[in-house]
């Protein structure tokens, strides 16, 4: 290994996932009864886009630092986009880090309420103790040393019964991350059925990521969608074309506002006429 998300951070994809994280994670704040989070992948927390790793890739350049800046000039974003926008600046003032962009740990620690509680697993030690010093003392979400896929199956069920799992292997070994990641949400499910489940994936050739979809909807009977957005042909050989993420058991309405929202980072993200996005029902209907 050792895959160093530092590389990709603040990328195209990081700012799809993200959008969607915070999506899921006030659609389960519309209750006041608490939930429960699980990051099983958190990698470092925090990430300098100003120089290291992120510069040399430039791939934060395209992503988070020019939809941050198009959303400023925007005059009605979607409101996923500007919760997005907001939550990271709010962040970036509260850690002092104007340059900084944090993972998905961070962001959910950002926006967990008081009966709110959460956990992100990082396997990596360098990557663990990182994390643990970014998330800090008396965070809403805590770091814990492991291998993600383990800890899924010890801290399932929750105690508080609603919560978010979110499934976001490095996908080094793409045949057997994906596999792994499946097999995941299998194991999330029977401990957690009614459980929302939020599982990442790269697309880099859209025959190979449809043909895994409906082997995993072959194996979960539960409602589930997919959501996609490409900034290169979804077939083409740019490396990663677009990021994608299942849900099982989508929030109300979360198909359709993730639609909408989609469409719309697209227009801010793709260069000419090669991005897209979709939305595909696997199981069921969202709810």
């Amino acid at each position: 290994m050792k895959y160093r998300h530092a590389f990709h951070a603040g990328n195209f994809a990081d700012v799809h996932k993200h959008v969607a994280l915070l999506a899921l994670l006030r659609a389960l704040q519309r209750k006041d009864k608490g939930f429960f989070f699980l990051d099983t992948h958190a990698g470092r927390g925090r990430y300098a886009l100003g120089g290291g790793e992120a510069r040399a890739s430039g791939e934060a350049q395209e992503g988070a630092v020019a939809v941050l800046a198009a959303l400023r000039n925007r005059s009605e974003p979607a409101p996923e986009l500007l919760d997005y926008a907001t939550v990271i600046g709010a962040w970036r003032r509260d850690a002092d880090a104007r340059h900084d962009y944090p993972g998905s740990a961070l962001i959910a620690a950002q926006v967990l309420r008081g009966q709110d509680r959460g956990v992100a697993v990082e396997v990596q030690p360098g990557e663990f103790e990182a994390l643990r010093k970014a998330l800090g003392r008396g965070a809403r979400v805590s770091a814990e040393h492991g291998d993600g896929y383990q800890r899924l199956r010890a801290l399932l069920p929750p105690s508080e019964r609603r919560g978010l799992v979110l499934v976001d292997p490095p996908y080094e070994d793409t045949r057997g991350d994906f596999r792994s990641a499946a097999a995941a949400v299998h194991d999330a499910l029977e401990r957690f059925e009614t459980g929302v489940i939020a599982l990442w994936y790269p697309v880099k050739d859209a025959r190979d990521t449809d043909r895994w979809l409906a082997e995993l909807a072959r194996r979960v009977a539960r409602p589930m969608m997919a959501a996609e957005l490409w900034v290169h042909p979804p077939d083409s050989r740019a490396g990663l074309n677009g990021s994608g993420f299942v849900v099982v058991n989508p929030p109300f309405q979360f198909a359709d506002r993730c639609d909408a929202w989609q469409r719309e980072l697209r227009r801010l993200l793709a260069h000419g006429d090669t991005g897209g996005s979709r939305i595909v029902s696997l199981v069921g209907e969202s709810r």
